[in-house]
């Protein structure tokens, strides 16, 4: 049993064996930074489904699918959600993956249960199974619910990790992404495959990538082969998982300890600037970036203003921060002092904002 910070006894790193909702409610509450889950279907599959050659195709026909009635499901996962959003510290959020069998109920559900809805994520599969038998369109696509904990919880979200990924264009809300096969696909010692609905590892990087910390605790309470163990422990990611089939927790613990973290400079991503520290332009006057009394000039050189002792700037008759400054010298509604700032330095025009760079990464190499 391994200890988290800020929680007592956390499992963390190991497959726990035995019924989600039960075991949810044993662990300690809020201690959780994000929950990865892939619960049952529902599928209600009647009968079994053949190929045009009539071979049989291989469905999700297990008994952990199964429910007696959609008031069944419903109460399932009213419960494992209700258990789930008590483990989720305040900063904490969910990702929920469904079919249209169950995507709705869920969503319903997450909702009733007090979760905040951010997004859903269309994973649209590059290479989906075909509509064997020719009466639907062929089902490409799966749906994902993002989830905070509350309205107005302050989650993660790596904008520009997520952006990096994309090729520098801004990640969208529909994925597409590849299902798992080939090399990645795990089978039994028959060949069969050892879990009918495994998850490609792509799908989870892009989530915990996007919504995670080096140093989170990720659950997942429907564990399965383990894909969120993997990608977690690659990503240098604490994980519990929870997984009621002996034979998928073989594969599992089989899996993982195949795996290798990430070494810690590879684990570091873009991030966000609204979550660099803050620094006041006043600590650039406190520290002697700064004179009271030297010239900022604006970056199109039409407007300047003098540095005041408080902080502030003043410019011909307007007083104030760097960002009012220029903004009523502009005529604009708004302004971003630190990139419409400038001094001169050798006679050069240098950014005021490479001040506020220097501060944070001092800050940044400061032992937490």
């Amino acid at each position: 049993m391994t200890k988290a910070k800020g929680a007592s006894a956390l499992p963390l790193n190991t497959i726990i064996g035995g019924d989600c909702i039960e075991i949810m409610n044993d662990l300690p509450e809020a201690s959780v930074d994000l929950i990865f889950a892939d619960p049952p279907y529902n599928l209600q599959l009647k009968g079994d489904l053949h190929r045009p050659d009539n071979s049989q195709v291989d469905a999700v026909d297990d008994a952990w699918d199964q429910f007696a009635s959609f008031k069944a499901y419903d109460a399932f996962t009213t419960s494992w959600l209700r258990a789930a959003r008590r483990l989720l510290k305040p900063t904490g959020a969910i990702w929920v993956i469904g079919s249209y069998h169950n995507i709705f109920r869920v969503g319903a559900a997450l909702q009733n249960e007090g979760f905040w809805i951010l997004n859903d994520v269309v994973w649209r599969k590059s290479n989906p199974m075909p509509n064997f038998r020719g009466k639907r369109l062929t089902n490409a696509h799966e749906t994902m619910i993002w989830a905070s904990r509350n309205e107005g919880g302050r989650y993660t979200f790596n904008y520009e990790a997520l952006k990096a990924l994309n090729d520098g264009i801004q990640m969208r809300s529909d994925w597409v992404l590849p299902i798992c096969t080939g090399h990645e696909r795990l089978k039994t010692e028959t060949g069969e495959k050892a879990h009918p609905t495994q998850k490609p590892e792509s799908l989870l990087h892009r989530v915990l990538v996007g919504t995670t910390r080096p140093g989170d605790v990720v659950l997942d309470p429907f564990f399965g082969t383990g894909t969120t163990g993997a990608v977690a422990k690659m990503l240098g990611r604490d994980y519990i998982g929870i997984e009621r089939e002996p034979t998928y927790r073989a594969v599992a613990e089989a899996r993982l300890a195949r795996i290798r973290r990430f070494d810690r400079e590879a684990l570091e991503v873009s991030s966000s600037k609204r979550a660099e520290p803050r620094v006041p332009f006043g600590q650039l006057i406190e520290r002697g970036m700064l004179r009271p009394g030297e010239e900022l000039y604006s970056m199109n050189q039409r407007h300047k203003a003098k540095v005041r002792a408080d902080g502030t700037l003043i410019g011909g008759d307007v007083k104030g921060s760097i960002h009012q400054v220029g903004a009523a010298l502009e005529g604009a509604p708004s302004c971003n002092g630190w990139t419409y700032w400038c001094i001169k330095r050798d006679g050069k025009h240098v950014p005021i904002d490479i001040f506020r760079q220097q501060i944070r990464a001092e800050m940044a190499k400061r032992p937490i």
